[in-house]
């Protein structure tokens, strides 16, 4: 197929002469989109994604829309046409989206989980910012099928965070020569100061994946901005509207209730447990610029499983992502690195408080939980990470606050744990981000702690004299036509900790640094590299108290983009590392590539990564053969009786040989299939699974999960469902059968 020719091509190409595409610019001065109000209740709408109400008539038309990839600064194709619209009613905006295509039974639209509508689907995504600053914007994708994901974008680190959920109603129709597109965002669901801000913004991106995966925007961004919020558009036609609403209140109250039964087992034999827990989410919105959350024994043991990751032969802790509903409001306001606040630190609240405020030139969020869960601390070090298991009740607390002028944002921050005997863990510092222009942007953070909280490595309570510690930080982006360019260092002294926090490394100073040539467009016979960029990045981190390098790593490299969603790499590695302090520097050569592809509309995702090369044995500090490589396949397919299925396939290995034998293997794999019987209602089904086998032993962890969903509504959500982990050596086995349901009641 046309698609298996691409990573040759794109590596073939990297010494291949290139030039941009030449095409129409993009004209300037283009109108902005214009809301038209809804002033009768006869009119009122109803969202069915058709589009046949009357204000729809009367409602501007913008289609100013041009494209971002698979090149930028080009129009739009004719017959890719793509219109929005936007109404305003009493307690919402509601915007209209009709996306016209010429080859309507290509439209890639499968039933799904929640947030994971990505590029190899047909979607439209909006974005809004309701405090008109662009340092950050909700935004919401609906696919053609109707399925949604939303979360928040922040533009200081350029990254999206579909974490965060949001109240709205949206619907889809499909026409003859396309499809549409309502959606409706309930002002109260949107974050905006109370007085003073600037005028509200919005950008509307639709995704085309045919064989040049198509991404088209309603704004001129250009792979250049800084992030991809740096051109949204005002919205006309607002006006008072925001005096109008902003002293709308909110109550919102979520119930919640699980049943279940657990029994444990081990070579001391079993134990069982049956438990029933009422919990209780209370959301309160007094004004427009405050919001206040409270949790009461919050049960977040159904969160979707972590994606196993290879720790068989790592001196260092991972981090996971957050996906539990109370740590997920307006984390734009917090905006910080696990290394300054990680809120998976707090593993079993028995209750929760929190307060947020957004102001037009400031914002401040304050939040303190009581954990029940002891939980991991970690003890890091220049070489290694200690993590000790502690069964202390602790308070966990956070107050942060930013100042913000156009170009500048300052912020300080100030986080305690403290525990059930007296003791505690503090961290206080400040941070400022400053962009010097459209093109380039700083970024300064300093950090210092105070902890009296020391442990074994047992767990227990251990005394010594209170230990104090810095963390600093700075980096550097630039990015102008052709280059992207990035710096950054880092200084944490021995003494640094936060609990609250995730920091796997300490008494090191580190530095990073990458250069990227973008050569843009490609062409080689008979095939076209959408984009090709060459780069260099290295970074070394040392020990401060004896200047040993632990790390070092050289990488030099290719990466491109072509049909088909199709995103290859291949670099060279120069490395270095230590594995304690006294040891050889160990020199590693290696090669890394990866390739990854959309091959067809049913099967939406092939990833295959490979890494060959030198490779640390870290239990017996000798340098070996080895590879770790990676195999992921997504596939989706509409089955039957509007019944949609999701398959995703991904193992993972690395391995060492030494003196001709294995020395250590490391596998995680995890199989996730998913039967969708409609929009609501869904059948999971997961298997994970890890096996460690080195100088130490062999060791294996098996997870079987089975859950039906259903899912009525925001808030209002059924699960019911099992699950079995066994684990050895040692025998253990964790079975659990529950049941959970949750409401929510507004007014």
């Amino acid at each position: 197929m046309h698609w298996l020719a691409v990573l040759a091509s794109m590596l073939m190409g990297a010494s291949a002469l290139v030039g941009r595409a030449q095409g129409e610019p993009v004209p300037s001065g283009q109108a902005r989109p214009t809301a038209v109000w809804l002033n009768s209740q006869s009119q009122a709408l109803r969202i069915d994604g058709k589009l046949d109400e009357p204000i729809w008539m009367d409602a501007p038309v913008y289609d100013a829309f041009v494209q971002y990839l698979p090149l930028d600064q080009q129009p739009a194709p004719a017959h890719y046409r793509t219109t929005v619209q936007i109404v305003v009613e009493e307690h919402a905006l509601v915007f209209g989206v009709r996306a016209f295509d010429p080859r309507p039974e290509e439209i890639r639209a499968h039933l799904m989980r929640r947030d994971l509508v990505r590029r190899d689907q047909d979607f439209i995504s909006i974005f809004i910012d309701p405090v008109g600053s662009r340092r950050s914007a909700q935004f919401v994708r609906i696919s053609a099928t109707g399925v949604v994901a939303d979360g928040t974008y922040i533009a200081d680190t350029d990254t999206e965070d579909f974490a965060p959920d949001f109240e709205f109603e949206s619907a889809v129709a499909r026409l003859p020569d396309g499809y549409s597109v309502e959606l409706r965002l309930p002002l109260l669901s949107l974050r905006y100061p109370y007085e003073g801000g600037a005028t509200w913004r919005t950008m509307v991106a639709r995704s085309i994946p045919r064989e040049a995966s198509m991404l088209l925007l309603s704004a001129p961004l250009t792979k250049d901005a800084l992030n991809f919020i740096a051109e949204l558009q005002e919205i006309d036609g607002l006006q008072d509207l925001v005096e109008r609403v902003r002293k709308h209140a909110l109550l919102s109250l979520r119930p919640e209730l699980t049943v279940r039964h657990t029994r444990h087992a081990d070579e001391q034999g079993s134990v069982r447990n049956s438990k029933v827990s009422p919990a209780l989410d209370i959301k309160w919105r007094p004004r427009a610029d405050w919001v206040f959350d409270a949790t009461l024994n919050p049960d977040f043991s159904q969160v979707e499983l972590d994606v196993p990751q290879l720790a068989g032969n790592t001196r260092f802790a991972l981090s996971l992502v957050e996906k539990r509903p109370f740590f997920l409001e307006s984390t734009d306001v917090i905006d910080l690195p696990v290394a300054a606040f990680y809120s998976r630190s707090v593993t079993d609240p028995g209750w929760g408080l929190r307060s947020t405020w957004r102001g037009a030139s400031a914002d401040a969020s304050v939040l303190s939980l009581r954990d029940d869960g002891g939980g991991l601390i970690l003890r890091p070090g220049p070489f290694a990470t200690d993590v000790v298991a502690q069964g202390q009740r602790s308070q966990a607390s956070l107050l942060r606050g930013r100042l913000h002028s156009e170009d500048t944002s300052t912020g300080a921050l100030l986080t305690r744990r403290d525990y059930a005997d007296g003791r505690f863990n503090q961290v206080a510092g400040g941070d400022l981000t400053w962009r010097t222009g459209p093109e380039q942007q700083m970024r300064l953070r300093a950090l210092g702690s105070r902890t009296n909280a020391l442990f074994d490595l047992a767990g227990a309570p251990a005394s010594g004299a209170t230990q104090g510690g810095q963390h600093w930080f700075a980096s550097w982006w630039r990015r102008v036509p052709g280059w992207n360019l990035t710096a950054e260092a880092t200084r944490i002294s021995n003494g640094f900790r936060n609990d609250n926090g995730f920091v796997d490394q300490a008494g090191v100073r580190k530095w990073q640094a990458e250069v990227i040539r973008r050569w843009g467009e490609t062409s080689l016979p008979g095939f076209t590299v959408y984009e090709l960029e060459s780069y260099l990045w290295a970074r070394e981190i040392r020990a401060l108290d004896t200047g040993e390098v632990t790390s070092r790593q050289f990488h030099p490299g290719i990466w491109g983009v072509a049909a088909y969603n199709t995103e290859a790499w291949l670099q060279m590695r120069f490395d270095a590392e230590r594995t304690r302090s006294g040891a050889a520097l160990h020199l590693l050569r290696g090669l890394a590539g990866s390739y990854c592809v959309n091959p067809t509309p049913w099967f939406t995702r092939l990833l295959v990564e490979l890494e060959l090369g030198q490779r640390v044995d870290v239990a017996s500090d000798r340098v070996g053969r080895g590879a770790v490589w990676l195999l992921e396949a997504k596939v989706r397919s509409a089955l039957p009786n509007g019944w949609g299925l999701e398959s995703e396939q991904r193992v993972q290995q690395g391995f060492i040989n030494l003196d001709g034998q294995r020395a250590a293997t490391d596998t995680a794999a995890q199989w996730l299939v998913v039967l969708h019987l409609d929009e609501r209602d869904s059948l999971r089904a997961i298997w994970q699974g890890s096996r460690t086998s080195n100088a130490a032993g062999a060791q294996r962890d098996d997870t079987m999960s089975l859950v039906f969903q259903r899912r009525s509504g925001y808030g209002r959500n059924l699960s019911i469902g099992a699950s079995r982990r066994l684990a050895w050596p040692g025998r253990v086995s964790d079975t659990e059968v529950f049941a959970k349901a949750s409401f929510e009641f507004d007014r």
